[in-house]
Order: C-alpha cells, then structure tokens, then sequence
C-alpha cells in the first residue's frame, strides 16, 4: 500500500509532535524520581483516566479484537469483558487504600505490609519479575502488531517497521517521563478514538459491505452478532461466557486488569491528586474501556469476515508476507488499505499512537520498577536523584531493545495472551484478600507466583511436544491452574506465621486510618455491582443502537440510568 502526501504528512507531524512533547517536559521529569514516575502526584482524574485508556488501547488490542470477532464471534469478547468486574473492584474498594498509601510503586507496598527479609526478597524479585520478563512480554505482543502493520500499510521489512517505531517511542519516553506520557496519551486518545470510528463507519459503508443493515443480514456474518453465546452448546458457552465471569476475573493476574489494582492503573492512581481523583479516573477509565471503545474494532472484525471470509483470502492478499503472520489478528490492518487517502493518514497515526501509548507507558512503569524496588532498594540506596532518572532512561532503552527482539519469536498476540492468562491464574484472589486477611505474608506470595508459573509452564510445554502427556482444554488448564494454585498459597498462609503485629498496625493505620476495614462496606458492595451492571447494560445499549435495535437500546439506557442514580447516591458514603 502506498500512502500520499497528506498521510505522510500526519504521520510525521504526529511523530515531531511527540517529541517535541518529550523535549517541553524534560526539564520537568529530570527535577526528581517523583516527577519522572509520578509527575509530581498532582495530576486530575480525567488526564489520568484518559492515560489508562490510551495505554490499554494497544496497536495490538484492535487486531486482537478483531480477531476474536472472526473467531468466536462477538461473544468472545467475554473473555476480557469479564475484566469489568476486577476493574470496578478496583474503583470502589482499592483505589483510594493505594493512593492513601502514598508510595511511589505498588510494589512498596510488600515492605509496608510485611516485614522481614522475605518482604525485600519478594519486592526486589518481583521489580524483575514483573517490571523486566511480564513487561518485555506485554511489549513484544505490541511489537508484533507493529510487524504487521508496518509490512501491510508500508511494505516494511520486520526489523525496519521496529526501528522506526521503537526508537522514537523509547526517546521521548526517556526524555519527557510520566507526564510527557500523560500529554502524548491525551493527543494519543484522541487520535486513535477519532481513526477508530471514522474508519469503521467509512468500511461499513463501501460498496462491498452496503451499510451496517447489511452487513448483520449478511450469511457469514449473522451467527456472529450475539453478545451471548450459544446456551445449547456447553462447549462454547462455558469457556466463552461461564469461566470468565466466574473464575477469571477474580482469580487471575493480568497486566491492566489486576485483581484489587496493580502496575501501570496503580502508578496512576499514585500521581492523582488525592484519593477523589484516583477513583474517578479508575472509574472513567472502566466505563471508556469496556462500554465505549471496543465498538469500532468488533464491526471492522465483522466487516473483515465479509471481505475476506478467512485465512487463505488473508494469505492471497498478502502473498510475500510469511506465512507465520497470516492468523485473524491481521485483518484489522489489511482492512485499513480499503480507506481513501487523508483517512489512511488518520488512521495510521491512530494505531501508531496507540502503540506508542501503551509502549511509553510500560517502558516508564516497568522503569520505576527498576530504579526504587531494585536498584535504589538492593544496589545503592543513597543513589542521588538524578542517578535514579538516568537509570531509568537507560532501563527503558534496554527494555525496549528485548521486547522488539522477543516480538520476531511470537506469532499471534492472543498466543501471549493466554499465555499471561496461564501464568497469573490463582494468584488474583490473593490481591484481593491481602489488604483484609491478616494471614497472607510474603510466602503466601512467592508460593502463589511460582506454583502459577510452574502450572503455567507445564501446560506450555506440552502443548508444543510432538507427543502430549495430556490433552485438556484452554480453559481446564486456567480451572486447574486457580485451584492447586490457591490450594498452595492458602495452604502456606496458614502454616506459616502472619507478619509482626507493628507492622500490621502500621499498615492498617496508613491505609484505613484506624477504621474498620469493613467501613461502609454495604455500600460499596452496592456501587460495585450497580457499577457493573451499568457498564454492561452501556455496553450493550451501544451495540444493539449500532444494530437498529431500538427497543433493546432504550432498555439499556434505562438500566444504566438506574445504576448511575444509585453510584451516585451512595459516592459520598464510600
């Protein structure tokens, strides 16, 4: 595909935007650590939210969207809309505790709720853990969306579509810290909303397709519009609909979506204002998330079934790209050489914003991991601030150059996908309970991280033998890995001893203020499930309005009007 003048000229204008964005706040984030991964915790709940949701609105996340789509339908989805119900877990019992805590990293939080040396131990290793191997995981699957973006919009090489993209991206995230990635995610958000939507209504309406009317009447695409999956079929519905909502989403580890908040949602949280901002931009970052944005990714997965009905017509348009690329996660992008010139330019800049969101922000999360719960935490404590900023700089040069690497390995970005699913499942519920359960201690966690990887690690391997030891599903894998994985973590919490009481007072102290933990807690379990139920009934309202269903959509409206009526009643008491 070949761009014009006016694309080329967004593009580039986007990219010098970025760095001059980087280059305006680098005097700012070279100040102190708490500027460069914090901004100063002076930040207001809608720049925040915005910031989530650009950075979860991954270069990856529309194909992968979209993918699903052709797939398993509109349906699929559940298997990260069951998330909904960690993310508002999130706003209304755990957003104000991490704010309150007044940490720089949640990872902190282990030597402020334990003690001892295994609390160090359990911080530094997980600063690696999660900050290095997760992290450079996560980014290699955005990587991998640049490939294939960067071979079917441009004709680019793997390694020239990387070099582009990561270098401009790990420059201005060196330069500007959080809040140049705070500005850049605003315009970022902007861009890619705009791209987004534009793009799927232009599609829907070539002569192809002839309208959204006919393209839910057409034969191949009908059996894919339910929201909710075939109830006569156990085989679809449980691993689709029943196992996310009720095991996944509490159970299971997932960077974006942690049970009770964790990394890049917790860093914001830290650089709000106060405990107020820090839940309203959760809470606006659930509702963007889940109920609004996905929309334009799933009708160009359903247009995408139309234009090219499956992977040999994927492969016939793109006969020099390997074969190793060709999976359904690629239709996003060959969609987009369907649009006119101007809007290719739009939507180009789109997802390379997109990529460049959710990169920026692991690279400075994954970052600060490294600087105050590794370096400053184990190496050299009375490293001066400037020290710190520039071993976060060279942090996040490294980082970028394992995670482009890693992405010629992957193959398909809900491979990675799965594959974190596997390797967090069971740690979630300990999350949730270890801010109220006095029990849990530093072994509780690295049992529960190491059984979960180890389960994980099985699973992996005997799905790559020739010959299996086993032969069970997805989802059995993720129900076996959450139960002997709870099993031995609370196993541990029982046999071992608590932390010391001072440190538990302490704790308690700074985090609930000497209240009862369980204050007000009627009416956050309220607002929670209100919260939720409205999300959904957004969620769907939106879908069946893009469908023509009227009466189902005025339906909707009502329920979330109800709900927002009872969050709102009850905001003051929680």
């Amino acid at each position: 595909m070949s761009l014009s003048y006016i694309d080329w000229a967004i593009v580039i204008s986007f990219f010098v935007l970025s760095l001059c964005i980087g280059i305006y706040t680098l005097k700012f984030s070279g100040k102190s650590v708490s500027n460069f991964f914090l901004s100063g915790r002076n930040m207001p709940w809608w720049v925040l939210g915005v910031s989530m949701v650009a950075t979860t609105f991954a270069a990856d996340t529309p194909g992968l969207v979209a993918g699903i789509v052709r797939e398993d339908g509109v349906s699929g989805n559940w298997v990260w809309w069951s998330f909904l119900l960690t993310g508002m877990l999130t706003v209304f019992f755990y957003a104000k505790l991490w704010r309150r805590t007044g940490i720089t990293t949640d990872l902190e939080f282990y030597e402020l709720r334990y003690s001892g040396k295994s609390a160090s131990f359990l911080r530094g290793f997980r600063a690696l853990y999660l900050g290095v191997f997760f992290n450079v995981v996560i980014m290699a699957t955005v990587c991998l969306a640049a490939i294939k973006i960067g071979h079917v919009l441009f004709g680019f090489s793997a390694s020239t579509s990387l070099i582009i993209a990561c270098s401009i991206t790990a420059f201005y995230s060196m330069l500007g810290g959080l809040k140049g990635v705070l500005i850049t995610d605003f315009v970022q958000f902007i861009i890619a909303m705009t791209g987004s939507i534009w793009a799927s209504i232009f599609i829907v309406n070539r002569p192809e397709i002839g309208g959204i009317q006919n393209l839910m009447q057409h034969v191949d695409v009908q059996h894919k519009l339910n929201i909710f999956p075939n109830f006569d079929q156990p085989e679809v519905y449980i691993p689709l609909l029943v196992i996310p909502l009720a095991v996944q989403w509490w159970s299971v580890w997932y960077p974006g979506a942690e049970p009770g908040g964790g990394g890049y949602i917790v860093q914001r949280m830290l650089a709000a204002k106060n405990e107020k901002h820090a839940t309203l931009a959760t809470l606006f970052f659930n509702v963007m998330h889940y109920a609004i944005r996905p929309w334009p990714w799933i009708i160009m997965g359903l247009a995408s079934i139309v234009i090219y009905p499956n992977l040999i017509d994927l492969q016939q348009a793109y006969p020099n790209l390997d074969s190793e690329f060709i999976k359904n996660d690629l239709s996003y992008a060959a969609m987009l050489q369907l649009l006119p010139a101007g809007l290719i330019g739009i939507v180009v800049t789109s997802l390379i914003a997109a990529f460049m969101s959710t990169i920026s922000t692991h690279l400075n999360w994954g970052s600060s991991y490294i600087v105050n719960d590794f370096y400053v935490r184990f190496i050299k404590p009375d490293a001066s601030s400037k020290e710190q900023v520039l071993i976060g700089r060279l942090s996040i040069l490294i980082m970028m150059v394992l995670s482009a690497l890693l992405a010629f390995v992957l193959e398909e970005a809900k491979d990675a996908f799965d594959l974190l699913l596997q390797i967090g499942a069971g740690t979630g519920l300990l999350f949730i309970v270890r801010w109220f359960w006095y029990r849990v201690n530093p072994y509780s966690e690295i049992t529960a991280m190491l059984v979960s990887f180890l389960i994980a690690l099985v699973f992996f391997v005997n799905k790559k033998t020739d010959y299996q030891w086993f032969a069970i599903q997805q989802y059995e894998e993720l129900i076996y890995g959450v139960i002997i994985t709870s099993i031995a973590w609370m196993g541990v919490s029982l046999l071992t001893s608590p932390s010391q009481k001072s440190t538990l007072e302490s704790f308690d102290q700074k985090a609930f203020k000497n209240a009862s933990k369980f204050h007000n807690f009627k009416y956050q379990i309220v607002s929670f499930l209100a919260a939720t139920i409205g999300v959904y009934a957004l969620l769907f309202g939106i879908g069946q309005a893009i469908f023509g269903h009227l009466s189902s959509t005025l339906f909707s409206a009502l329920i979330t009007l109800t709900c927002s009526i009872v969050v709102y009643k009850f905001w003051k008491k929680i």
